[in-house]
């Protein structure tokens, strides 16, 4: 039987806008560990001027854009886990198989990503995670939303847990956590100057940080979480709220409620982050699950301001630019790491830790602009991103079509 990837004309346009949306948005937050140390991602006060536009930025991008976009990335990829399996079982074939053969590309593809350029990557997370919440394909929508709240809720219990047991941790244990989320001058010299250095010269870090996320991390928070969105988002499709098949009634409450009740979440959490003066004791653990649980409901609230607007505008510059970042999201992924790393990494402009919060802003809206031009032109004449070919003909165990065929 010849078993080929989902054609252009099977494509859900929707999914395509989410993705697009949400690869576009999660730059916002991963340009700031590319750019600067690690413990600037979690606390502001780590490295860098945190006063004036700076400050303004962090706030703003802390609101809208931290944990938001990643959260719909994943829940689109739980909905894509059942699409698959679904669209190969409909032409008869059995879509284990070959959806294993994809996962595990996927995670090679992942491990890649992060040894060789950027040790946040996410794809080695949702590799692992999508080897067993296949085996939940077939449960009901309601199975799938309980099954994925707890999940989360696991995720967040442990953050907690460690938080309240801070205080009776010994001083070494205390100082290397410490050492994370406020490291010393010694420790932010040497991870700027190593990845100010060369290519071979960030490999060790890298690795070390990237293996850390992979093994303690994922079986300790990011494994929970991601598998538990993305049983959300194998719900969502299955409920249809995520091909825009809803009604605008259920749209707009989608929307206004859940944008309400994460924003609340949120902006009590950075309330109290500021309340603390962003401590140890209480930021790093508990502090950071207000973000982590609010970002879920902002997550749903976006995509039904999405999804309305999709119902009421479906053409338009806007629309294609993001349908073909959505098209080729693995690609548009994987380039936005191979641009910044080459601008802040030592083997290209070397400017790590040079490039304040607001000036990130700015190079992250040029690499939305060049995104935005290039991928409508790439799918004019190329039926996948090039790194969505070599994935497709991997899993396929064949060399698929790339050029498109001109009437």
């Amino acid at each position: 039987m010849n078993i080929s990837p989902t054609q252009h004309s099977e494509r859900i346009v929707s999914l395509d806008i989410l993705r697009g949306v949400a690869i576009l948005g999660i730059l916002i937050m991963n340009i700031q560990s590319m750019s600067m140390i690690g413990a600037a991602y979690l606390n502001p006060h780590a490295y860098g001027d945190f006063t004036g536009i700076n400050k303004i930025i962090w706030i703003v991008s802390h609101i809208f854009a931290d944990t938001k976009f990643i959260t719909i990335f994943s829940i689109l990829f739980g909905a894509g886990v059942v699409l698959f399996t679904e669209r190969l079982k409909a032409k008869g074939v059995k879509s284990l198989n070959i959806h294993y053969r994809r996962t595990i590309w996927l995670l090679i593809i992942g491990l890649g990503h992060a040894y060789l350029l950027w040790y946040g990557d996410i794809l080695v997370a949702y590799a692992l995670c999508a080897l067993w919440v296949v085996l939940l394909r077939n449960k009901k929508p309601k199975t799938l939303f309980i099954v994925g709240v707890i999940f989360i809720i696991v995720s967040l219990f442990f953050n907690i847990l460690t938080g309240l047991a801070l205080p009776s941790m010994d001083e070494a244990a205390r100082q290397g956590i410490m050492q994370s989320w406020l490291p010393s001058s010694e420790l932010i010299t040497r991870e700027i100057n190593t990845y100010r250095g060369g290519f071979a010269d960030q490999i060790g870090m890298r690795m070390q940080t990237a293996i850390w996320m992979q093994t303690f991390l994922f079986f300790f928070s990011i494994g929970w979480k991601v598998s538990g969105i993305m049983l959300i988002g194998m719900g969502l499709y299955k409920t249809g709220v995520l091909s825009a098949g809803k009604t605008n009634k259920f749209y707009r409450k989608l929307t206004i409620i859940s944008l309400l009740i994460g924003f609340s979440i949120i902006g009590l959490g950075l309330y109290q982050h500021f309340r603390h003066e962003f401590s140890m004791e209480f930021s790093f653990f508990l502090g950071s699950q207000y973000n982590s649980f609010g970002s879920l409901f902002v997550a749903l609230g976006y995509i039904g301001l999405i999804m309305l607007i999709l119902k009421s505008f479906k053409k338009g510059i806007l629309f294609n630019s993001l349908k073909a970042i959505g098209q080729t999201a693995l690609s548009n992924y994987l380039i936005q790491t191979i641009i910044c790393t080459f601008l802040f990494y030592g083997h290209g402009f070397g400017l790590f830790g040079k490039v304040e919060r607001w000036q990130q802003i700015l190079i992250v809206f040029g690499i939305w602009v060049l995104q935005m031009i290039v991928s409508p032109i790439w799918v004019k004449y190329y039926k996948f991103g090039p790194f969505e070919w070599l994935w497709r003909s991997l899993t396929y165990w064949k060399f698929q079509e790339f050029n498109r065929v001109k009437n």
